[in-house]
């Protein structure tokens, strides 16, 4: 108990200097005073302390940071791509020496001589290591880790009503519900058996697919704590040397990159949701190679169907399909007020139209800044769509900066038949339009021939009445009035097959005369 009250301690301390520099952003002496302009670079110096502060704290804090990288609902854009650099940091002294947990789990089947460190992780360490004349990867969580993030994890649920006393009120309702979140993935990440069938399920996806590699994992030699895996080895796809003496290019690349990666969340369900350059390599025989599952997710049907809805929807800049396919994704609340959210989705999708050039960290920058004034919250499987969008972009960026990632996007849907394209839009539009009208286009005919019928027998009186008993104004407007109407139903009896227009076309001539005769007399 002692121990939880100082972690409380510490972690008030290490952030009470940044909840007292938001306080004064507000108010400028705390509890008073107007609030003050802080600069944007201001902002970044104060994201760069507490990312330095998160580092400080360990592996729990590390993996805090990563995912508010991508909850643009609760950190504004500044604080999110300055706590998206945690990705490759690695606090060295968190937790004891991983060669004890391979020793534990191997024992003497494996030479430890053999063991060589080639990355490390907030949360693992991968070694490679020759077993039984061959070599292998090994990723071994850090011994000891658990109980230290579930410390951390139980502070910060401890802390959350604290910080929402700091947080606007539309912050609020995402943060009530982010311990959960990093708990559960967090949660997700330690468990390596878990990585390892998603690992074995997409390998599974691409055994036909020659452009990607997956690494093969030794189902016999993993446990909860180590995952055994087959060594692969490939250039950093950053590197300025990684396409060298391979026959694809930087921008082919790049377009495989954003292909597997949308194959992967919206034709298999199953994804790795960390796509940065350090994940990814070029191999000798030019094949993306993916590195490090951890972070990756499964997505139901629906939730499938409604990401493609929603980019469906801004395809086709319909607002209303927009708002519904945010409600489905738990992005909106069901209640809120549709109306004026549409408003704003429709100064959205107008701010972009007016823009040279759209891409996808733009379009979930401008929902997120417009939506502010709503409750919304970004759930954890979207949370990780988002960043699988936006890193990968951002690879793709750095291959090729001419890449238009939104381009890609769309014609991969095209081609998958999961969105129509634009040509098959416009005539499905058309062809709806026209379903819906066409009962009432039938009916016109018929509706034409009992008027004509009324009109034969006489049955029909045209009644025009003055307001008042003053006679002002034309007394034989309502001839006129007719003979417009009567015009306007002709010219849409045109396109019927028989010649209705001719008779209307001449009871519309006789009351125009009647209408002239009638106004000489007067």
């Amino acid at each position: 108990m002692r121990g939880m009250s100082r972690r409380y301690l510490v972690v008030i301390f290490q952030f009470l200097p940044f909840a007292l520099a938001f306080l004064r952003d507000r108010r400028r002496f705390v509890l008073f005073g107007s609030g003050r302009q802080v600069t944007d670079d201001r902002h970044r110096q104060r994201a760069e302390r507490m990312r330095d502060t998160m580092l400080e704290l360990g592996p729990a804090f590390v993996k805090i940071g990563q995912v508010l990288s991508t909850r643009p609902d609760i950190v504004p854009p500044i604080y999110a791509d300055v706590f998206g650099t945690l990705q490759d940091e690695v606090p060295e002294d968190a937790g004891g020496d991983p060669t004890r947990i391979v020793d534990e789990e191997f024992g003497d089947e494996l030479d430890r001589s053999t063991l060589e460190p080639i990355a490390g992780g907030s949360l693992a360490y991968v070694y490679t290591a020759q077993y039984q004349g061959k070599r292998i990867a090994l990723k071994v969580r850090r011994p000891g880790l658990e109980p230290l993030i579930e410390r951390d994890l139980r502070v910060v649920r401890g802390l959350i009503p604290l910080v929402s006393l700091f947080a606007t009120e539309r912050q609020q309702y995402s943060i009530e519900n982010a311990a959960d979140d990093f708990e559960d993935i967090i949660s997700d990440e330690l468990d390596f058996d878990r990585e390892g069938t998603i690992m074995r399920d997409i390998r599974e996806n691409f055994a036909d697919d020659d452009r990607v590699v997956i690494p093969e994992v030794y189902e016999t030699l993993s446990s909860e704590r180590v995952l055994a895996m087959e060594y692969l080895t490939g250039r950093k796809i950053t590197d300025d040397d990684a396409f060298d003496g391979v026959d694809v290019t930087p921008h082919e690349m790049a377009t495989r990159i954003i292909d597997v990666y949308l194959e992967m969340g919206l034709v298999d369900g199953v994804f790795h949701a960390d796509p940065h350059p350090g994940n990814l390599a070029v191999t000798d025989d030019g094949r993306l190679l993916l590195f490090d599952f951890g972070m990756s997710e499964r997505l139901s049907a629906t939730i499938q169907e409604d990401i493609v809805g929603l980019y469906r929807a801004l395809v086709r800049r319909d607002v209303d399909d927009l708002v519904d396919a945010l409600i489905a994704l738990d992005v909106l609340e069901p209640h809120v007020n549709r109306s004026e959210v549409g408003r704003v989705l429709e100064l959205v999708i107008e701010n972009l139209e007016g823009r040279s050039e759209v891409t996808w960290r733009m379009i979930i920058t401008e929902l997120t800044t417009m939506l502010r004034d709503f409750p919304f919250r970004i759930p954890p499987d979207v949370m990780l769509l988002i960043r699988v969008g936006t890193v990968g972009e951002g690879v793709c960026r750095q291959l090729d900066p001419e890449f238009d990632f939104l381009a890609v996007v769309r014609s991969f849907l095209a081609e998958q038949g999961l969105i129509e394209s634009e040509l098959d839009t416009i005539i499905e539009e058309t062809w709806r339009d026209a379903r819906q009208s066409l009962p009432a286009l039938t009916r016109i005919p018929a509706r034409f021939d009992r008027t004509l019928y009324r009109l034969e027998r006489g049955e029909v009186v045209v009644r025009t009445e003055p307001v008042d008993d003053r006679r002002v104004g034309d007394p034989y407007l309502g001839y006129a009035v007719v003979v417009g109407a009567l015009v306007v139903a002709a010219s849409i009896l045109t396109f019927h097959a028989r010649p209705y227009e001719l008779p209307v076309l001449a009871v519309a001539a006789a009351f125009f005369l009647v209408y002239l005769i009638r106004r000489r007399a007067s």
